[in-house]
């Protein structure tokens, strides 16, 4: 098995290939969204908008389990 195999959950609940990011630049990021730590999105705001040119992509996955 390889990335492109795996599907994963969109924000709206629907199922995405990633396969659609066959030849993409991956950045994957597990983030602490569900507790409020999120400093971390205006530094891959700004990666992304210097690179997105080049075929960068950043999956998000948040997590909410930071303060348990």
């Amino acid at each position: 098995m390889n990335i492109y195999d795996f599907t994963v959950k969109a924000q709206d609940g629907s199922e995405v290939s990633l396969a659609a990011y066959r030849g993409k630049v991956l950045v994957i990021v597990n983030t602490a969204t569900g507790c409020g730590f999120t400093p971390q999105y205006s530094e891959l705001q700004d990666l992304y908008e210097l690179h997105r040119k080049d075929g960068l992509e950043i999956l998000d996955f948040p997590c909410n389990q930071f303060m348990d």
